[in-house]
């Protein structure tokens, strides 16, 4: 038996009541971790050449990234991250239409 995809997954999480809107909720968080990730690989960056731009250990990057970390990072350190990268950090409201 082969394992099912991400995709295939979700699909049959979304069938059970309330599993869609919770995995709506949590969306922004994960954002969070994920889009640095992508934006730092993009500028080829590794955690190192980051940590160093940013005075400190790339261990403190790493765990920033870190999806398994419970806390989520300041807003400034977040911005300082964007910089570092070559970015602008922008926060946008989206209307969720009641």
């Amino acid at each position: 038996m082969s394992r099912p995809t991400l995709k295939s997954f979700k699909k049959e999480a979304f069938k059970r009541k309330g599993v869609k809107v919770y995995y709506d909720t949590l969306s922004p968080a994960y954002e969070i971790w994920k889009k640095p990730i992508a934006l730092r690989l993009e500028a080829r960056f590794t955690q190192e050449q980051v940590a160093e731009k940013l005075h400190t250990n790339k261990s403190n990057i790493s765990r920033l990234e870190s999806v398994e970390s419970e806390i989520l990072p300041k807003l400034p350190t977040l911005t300082d991250y964007a910089e570092a990268i070559g970015y602008r950090l922008r926060i946008d409201f989206v209307s969720i239409k009641l």
